[in-house]
């Protein structure tokens, strides 16, 4: 019998199966994982020919040493300072007269420059993020103020942002023809989240549910980025939003307790925080291979756990650093391999 794809064996993960071998979604641009994400260029952010670059709401974006190359809001000269005001300030893209299927042509071909199609499940990128389009708008502590100050404006800035992305997704979706729908809000800190349950059942779900209908009408599993401390929301987020798999799931949550609750039904992909662990000076091959041990014998029995690490090099010209990079990936890939075979 032929062997699975990679896309196959992951989407077998997604679907609540146990997969040949736990799948490696890498977030190294040189190692393919087994999807590849795809979306709109409607929604895709503009640069300029000096290099400044501004997402469609018109927030600009900056990267620094800190953000460790990650495009992040400019943190000064905020777009709104009243969000009452958002009517004046923010403006949704025209989508009059937009050939949705030209447009998804022209993406899927440039795609197809870095996608293998075979092998990788596409996933389309959905705009989702409420929480970070209003902090990228008035900065943390004006955008959560305004939560408890005007929530009647901040619904209506959200609904207003929801319905702009579900009418792309609407007319665009089925030209892509994705394996995947990838949705994500960062709504968390390490040590705690940034808004309540019942702040998150009042704000969020409601319009995640709006964009994830998309993909459950379609039977296409949901995954969803959330960094933090984002455990108490994952109820909510498997239960009514349908989502299939959550990254990166840092283990500053009770993974142990959200793996019993959810089982196989949410694929948990990370699970491991390589600043505590690889990025510790001096740590040989040995201690690397107990790490990915552990965290695959806790989390990978049955399905529902996918590798994935994500480094902070401050030096790429270390070699120390980028032999630990390497020797992660290769020992990941190698218990992946012979897992679900012992």
């Amino acid at each position: 019998m032929a062997r699975l794809t990679e896309k196959e064996n992951y989407l077998m993960c997604l679907r609540g199966e146990q997969p040949e071998w736990i799948p490696h979604v890498s977030m190294d641009p040189a190692i393919p994982g087994p999807s590849a994400g795809v979306g709109p260029s409607i929604t895709a952010r503009k640069v300029d020919e000096n290099g400044r670059m501004w997402d469609i709401w018109g927030v600009e974006l900056i990267t620094s040493k800190e953000a460790a190359g990650g495009m992040i809001p400019k943190t000064w000269d905020f777009l709104l300072d009243d969000v009452t005001k958002w009517r004046d300030v923010i403006k949704a893209p025209d989508l009059t007269g937009v050939d949705w299927e030209q447009m998804a042509k022209h993406d899927l071909e440039k795609a197809a420059k870095f996608i293998d199609r075979e092998n990788q499940a596409v996933t389309y990128g959905a705009s989702s993020g409420f929480f970070q389009n209003l902090m990228a708008f008035m900065g943390f502590t004006e955008g959560l103020c305004a939560l408890f100050e005007e929530p009647e404006e901040c619904e209506a800035l959200f609904d207003y942002i929801c319905d702009f992305q579900v009418e792309v997704i609407k007319n665009s979706i089925d030209y892509y023809k994705p394996d995947i729908l990838g949705m994500g809000d960062d709504t968390a800190a390490w040590n705690n989240p940034f808004v309540s349950l019942d702040m998150m059942q009042q704000f969020f779900i409601p319009r995640y549910m709006r964009i994830s209908q998309f993909a459950k009408d379609r039977n296409i599993p949901i995954t969803f980025h959330n960094c933090g401390k984002c455990g108490i929301f994952m109820e909510d987020m498997v239960e009514k939003v349908g989502i299939n798999g959550w990254n990166p799931a840092q283990n500053c949550n009770d993974l142990d307790a959200i793996k019993k609750q959810f089982g196989n039904r949410l694929v948990l992909t990370g699970c491991i925080n390589s600043s505590q662990t690889f990025e510790k000076p001096g740590i040989t091959e040995d201690e690397i291979r107990e790490i990915v041990w552990d965290v695959a014998n806790r989390y990978a029995p049955g399905g529902g756990f996918a590798f994935q690490v994500h480094f902070i090099i401050p030096d790429p010209t270390d070699q120390f650093v980028q032999w630990k990079k390497a020797t992660v990936n290769r020992v990941m890939d190698e218990v992946s391999a012979v897992f679900y075979k012992q």
